[in-house]
């Protein structure tokens, strides 16, 4: 039995055992993703595709990443994990910016690689800026989880994780799995071969790190009912907080906002109440000044989940949920790993809510839009 099959499994786990009922797809895909690392990174060795990369692009002055929705998320953590494995500059940037507003960004951005990135490899924005950035000579990565699209006959070269595509709309184990990759690409650009060892850790320690969270998040679902959800991280965590709200959102029909933590107290904590759930990603850089708003906003009356790898007494008290990593590996390593309680969290929040997490509410799995570059009105609203 596969280390996959053992963790989705597992009774204790969630109480939701995956392929039966409303967001079946979805749990399962949440519960995989530690086995679809494992395939991904695999296949990224035996492939070399990594280091042809790095032969074709290692003399690159600095990456502009682009991407949609989800895509874009993964964008903001993968660029700051390229800044600061790499000291290179790193960029995220959405790809309707490119579109609508190109001159700044690419005059920014010469000599640099742009990194197109698409679930799908048919999401259109991503396509137009390819052709875009085609048409001004620019060489192009894509990252994508689909084979033989369109992007990937644009792109000067592809990175494709085939292993890591999904059935649910929303994305989940593609999200991770996009986001690992980038990172495994910076630490061989920048010869981190420690980082490297420890991104190949990171499968087998998800599975010990996570074993009960499923249930936890689920039994904290249960037990409160919020008006408004909040997702706060700095740094490499933005990127996170900003992909939390979108679960939120996309799987609960809820109202969910991000903020860089620390700009919370600069007007936005004017909502918190006993209804307001806010989701702290705690760093370890900035853990003291992170901590201390978190004690404030408990003090307004708000209710807090917190995620760290290993919180202070203080936090524990302060937190009504705390979810430890408890890994001995590097910070920007976890960074995968940290998605799990937000997945959770959109997930059992829809599914308390009688939704199908899997299909929600206006939303198909690709971005499609007229052919007529200038009209930048969607057919679909979706991911």
């Amino acid at each position: 039995m596969s280390n996959q099959t053992q963790f989705a499994s597992h009774p204790s786990n969630d109480g939701h055992k995956p392929g039966k009922g409303a967001g079946a797809h979805s749990l399962a895909e949440i519960l995989s993703q530690p086995e679809c690392w494992r395939t991904c990174l695999a296949k990224l060795r035996e492939s070399r595709g990594l280091e042809r990369v790095r032969d074709r692009f290692g003399d690159a002055r600095g990456w502009l990443l682009i991407g949609c929705g989800s895509s874009y998320y993964v964008a903001l953590a993968a660029a700051a994990s390229i800044s600061s494995l790499t000291k290179l500059p790193a960029q995220a940037i959405p790809a309707s910016e490119i579109l609508l507003y190109p001159e700044p960004a690419l005059t920014a951005a010469k000599d640099w690689v742009p990194v197109l990135i698409s679930r799908s490899g048919r999401t259109s924005e991503v396509l137009k800026a390819a052709e875009l950035l085609g048409s001004r000579n620019f060489p192009t990565l894509a990252i994508t989880c689909a084979p033989n699209q369109r992007l990937e006959k644009i792109a000067t070269l592809t990175l494709c994780l085939p292993s890591a595509d999904e059935q649910s709309t929303v994305m989940t184990r593609s999200f991770s799995s996009m986001l690992l990759t980038l990172q495994a690409l910076a630490a061989v650009l920048a010869g981190d071969a420690n980082f490297s060892a420890s991104l190949e850790h990171m499968p087998g320690a998800a599975l010990a790190s996570v074993a009960e969270l499923p249930r936890r998040i689920r039994e904290f679902v249960k037990a409160h009912s919020f008006d408004d959800y909040v997702c706060l991280g700095q740094g490499p965590y933005y990127g996170l907080a900003c992909e939390y709200a979108l679960k939120v959102t996309e799987m609960s029909l809820s109202y969910a906002q991000s903020f860089h933590t620390l700009e919370f107290r600069h007007g936005p904590k004017s909502i918190v109440n006993r209804e307001t759930l806010l989701v702290f990603l705690l760093s370890e850089g900035g853990y003291e000044a992170e901590s201390e708003l978190l004690g404030e906003m408990k003090s307004l009356g708000g209710t807090i989940l917190a995620v760290a790898n290993r919180a202070d007494v203080r936090v524990r008290a302060a937190a009504d949920l705390v979810v430890e990593l408890s890994l001995d590996v590097p910070e920007l390593a976890r960074l995968a790993l940290a998605l799990f309680p937000g997945q959770l969290l959109g997930l059992y929040t829809g599914l308390q809510k009688g939704l199908d997490p899997d299909t929600p509410r206006n939303l198909s799995r690709v971005v499609t839009l007229e052919d007529d570059t200038s009209s930048m009105t969607p057919k679909h609203a979706t991911l």
